[in-house]
């Protein structure tokens, strides 16, 4: 039988069919890792209350966590604790990777890992009663939902996820540049993305959420193919939106590829921090916990 923790891990949570379930299990897994490990803190902090720093009236420390956790925090005010919450997912053709034989050996495709990602992320919010919307698209806004705090509505939207099927071409700056119009509320906006587009476009978009007072957390979700090349004999290689193909040896280009991509992936991250912002870059292969420590970070930090 499954233990909470391993449904931390892709290969597992591949097996359970509803995505409700996925989510549940994530978040619990995850609940029950950070019991005794460096971040034990954030069970608390997510929910009700945030780091003391100096200069907070110390009158305002809450004893009971400091017992529990040996670190000082304060009760959150009404004002800091509730947020609204956009689930940015993209559903282009690019994010149904790897292929169907793939997924059938128990991987996951791009796509399958990042709404397992937001799902885990809205269950979370939706019960500390953050209020939690949906947007998906490629070229275009494919569905919009105005978020709400309510648990129906994060089963509407898992619901949703669970009928998507990639398609279309990807267009990550053009969705970006429409929520930022669309959207006037200050805002948390969490991008899920292999960010396979022109960085100069999307970067121009995350800096015109910026500009609309949107906070950020950009997770760039790849296939462990692209994050380490390991294709070995003469191969074609087609580009699934555009069909474009080239037939090379892999291991004649690995050495020029991994150095692009990581230099593609820094910029993408020095950009992101010049906007404030969190870019998180993670495999198909990784542990949900790994992700979703760094949603609390940035979430405490920006909240």
């Amino acid at each position: 039988m499954a233990t909470a923790q391993s449904y931390l891990r892709p290969d597992i949570i591949q097996q359970v069919k509803r995505l409700d379930l996925k989510a549940r299990f994530i978040v619990e897994g995850f609940l029950a890792g950070l019991h005794g490990s460096p971040y034990q803190g954030f069970s608390v902090e997510f929910s009700e209350h945030r780091k003391y720093t100096p200069g907070d009236d110390i009158r305002q420390i809450d004893w009971n966590v400091f017992a529990k956790t040996d670190r000082f925090y304060i009760k959150k005010h009404q004002a800091e604790t509730n947020v609204d919450g956009y689930l940015l997912v993209d559903t282009s053709a690019s994010m149904a990777y790897p292929p169907p034989t793939a997924v059938a050996a128990g991987r996951m495709t791009k796509f399958d890992y990042a709404i397992c990602l937001a799902a885990a992320m809205g269950y979370m919010m939706i019960c500390q009663q953050d209020a939690v919307g949906l947007v998906c698209f490629d070229s275009e806004l494919r569905a919009f939902l105005p978020p709400r705090s309510k648990r129906a509505h994060l089963m509407a939207i898992l619901g949703h996820l669970a009928r998507v099927r990639p398609r279309g071409r990807t267009g990550l700056a053009d969705a970006l540049h429409k929520v930022a119009d669309r959207v006037r509320k200050r805002s948390l906006m969490i991008v899920l993305s292999d960010f396979l587009d022109e960085p100069d476009h999307v970067i121009e978009a995350l800096h015109h959420l910026r500009f609309r007072g949107h906070d950020l957390i950009l997770f760039q979700v790849l296939d462990t193919d692209e994050t380490q090349f390991p294709f070995t004999g003469l191969r074609r290689f087609e580009d699934v939106e555009s069909r474009a193909s080239a037939v090379t040896d892999p291991e004649a280009i690995r050495a020029d590829y991994l150095a692009a991509l990581q230099e593609f992936i820094r910029r993408y991250r020095d950009e992101a921090a010049g906007v404030r912002a969190d870019f998180v870059q993670v495999d198909t292969g990784m542990t949900f916990d790994k992700a979703l420590v760094q949603f609390l970070i940035d979430r405490q930090r920006r909240f």
